[in-house]
């Protein structure tokens, strides 16, 4: 086996150019297919941070009702005591109750549908991030009334600046239509265009007097200090709280769970086609190299070389041509996806819009896809070994006394 190596290595090099130039090949071809996945991977867990830490949370509490047809009716009595019982749980970071209430806002220059959340300001900063996202003003201050907090997106949509008054039209817990004006007190811009266009926050206090509820809400948000944690998490709410509706970012967001399970599969076709494409370079190369060793080929199959030794030979070569030039891809992937996961790639200019209309961030930080390494290790060589097939035949098909006079 070492003689058969040895003999595929000297081999490989008798014609240095082209054997650089395939391995050069392959090398940008695994650095193309990795960087693929690289981004990929940053991309959805920029995406899954996000829903995590600026909308849903790692699990939410409802009324098993609530989420039928939104009623106020039916909430979560006990809020407050709710809130700090959930808070002394183990692994958990924060919680934020909500008041929840679908309605019209209002202004003198048009209208459109939102979804109010009625908030305590602290908790929902420590939540959702809600200060943080703030572009003008300084959202809720205190001993003031009806203040709301609006997306810089539906603010442009009813031309509404800050400290402009609204109207929000809504029903409160016994199916009566109330409206109220309010003042604006921030705008706030988010990585997710449809939601700052439908999402309006006002203090819980204001709209639960509005509502008539007292110590109630409809959703407790609930942000864990660790993502492994949500699965112990949810079953200790499940126990103590049987009669209510726990849910995970997963339920809460099917569309994030799809993506992030489908966003692998797309990735590994990217690469399959990229190296089913080099296949067909490695191939050339290697028929190339047989046929200019004809009459080599059909010396040693004439001093005694059986076809087995003759095809292992031909393999050797293609396997150790593919495997050299996939540690420098690796490598160069390696290197190219750590600083740009730094330093972030920019696409705002491109498509910083269209990134935003479906709730992604227009700044990439790409990722190495550490957990996807042994599948494309996998990949190549299974390519090296597809690859070797047609050249190990056509080595086979030769008669020593044809090619010998070649």
């Amino acid at each position: 086996m070492n003689m058969m190596i040895s003999m595929a290595w000297r081999n490989i090099w008798r014609n240095k150019v082209r054997s650089v130039v395939i391995m050069i090949s392959i090398a940008l071809g695994l650095v193309a297919g990795l960087f693929i996945m690289g981004l990929y991977e940053g991309v959805l867990n920029d995406r899954l941070n996000t829903v995590i830490r600026q909308e849903v949370a790692h699990l939410q509490v409802h009324h098993p009702r609530f989420q039928r047809d939104y009623e106020a009716v039916f909430c979560l009595d006990s809020a407050s005591r709710l809130v700090e019982r959930i808070r002394s749980l183990e692994n958990v970071q924060a919680v934020s109750a909500r008041t929840v209430a679908p309605g019209m806002l209002a202004t003198s220059t048009g209208s459109a549908g939102v979804q109010i959340l009625g908030v305590m300001p602290v908790d929902e900063d420590a939540v959702s991030g809600l200060k943080q996202k703030l572009i003008e003003g300084e959202g809720f201050k205190a001993n003031r009334h009806n203040q709301v907090v609006i997306g810089r997106k539906l603010a442009d949509k009813v031309n509404l600046r800050l400290n402009s008054k609204l109207v929000l039209t809504f029903t409160d817990s016994e199916n009566n239509l109330v409206s109220a004006a309010f003042r604006v007190a921030g705008v706030y811009q988010s990585t997710n265009a449809p939601l700052e266009e439908r999402l309006v926050y006002v203090h819980a206090a204001d709209l639960n007097r509005l509502m008539q509820m007292e110590d109630a809400c409809h959703e407790i948000a609930v942000l864990l200090n660790r993502d492994e944690a949500m699965t112990t998490a949810e079953q200790q709410l499940n126990r103590l709280y049987p009669n209510l509706l726990i849910e995970n970012w997963q339920q809460l967001s099917p569309e994030t769970k799809l993506m992030i399970e489908t966003t692998d599969t797309y990735s590994i076709i990217f690469i399959v086609i990229i190296m089913l494409a080099l296949m067909f370079g490695i191939i050339n190369t290697m028929l190339m190299a047989v046929l200019e060793r004809t009459r080599e080929i059909g010396m040693l199959v004439a001093l005694g070389m059986n076809k087995l030794r003759l095809f292992m030979l031909v393999l050797w070569e293609t396997v150790i041509l593919t495997l050299t030039g996939a540690p420098f891809g690796l490598l160069l992937s390696w290197l190219l996806i750590t600083h740009l996961g730094n330093s972030g790639i920019d696409i705002s200019s491109i498509s910083g819009a269209a990134m935003s209309g479906f709730g992604f961030s227009s700044l990439i930080f790409p990722r190495f896809p550490w957990s996807s390494l042994p599948l494309v290790l996998y990949i190549v060589c299974i390519t090296a070994l597809l690859a070797s097939l047609v050249p190990s035949f056509k080595a086979l098909r030769l008669i020593p006394v044809e090619a010998m006079r070649q």
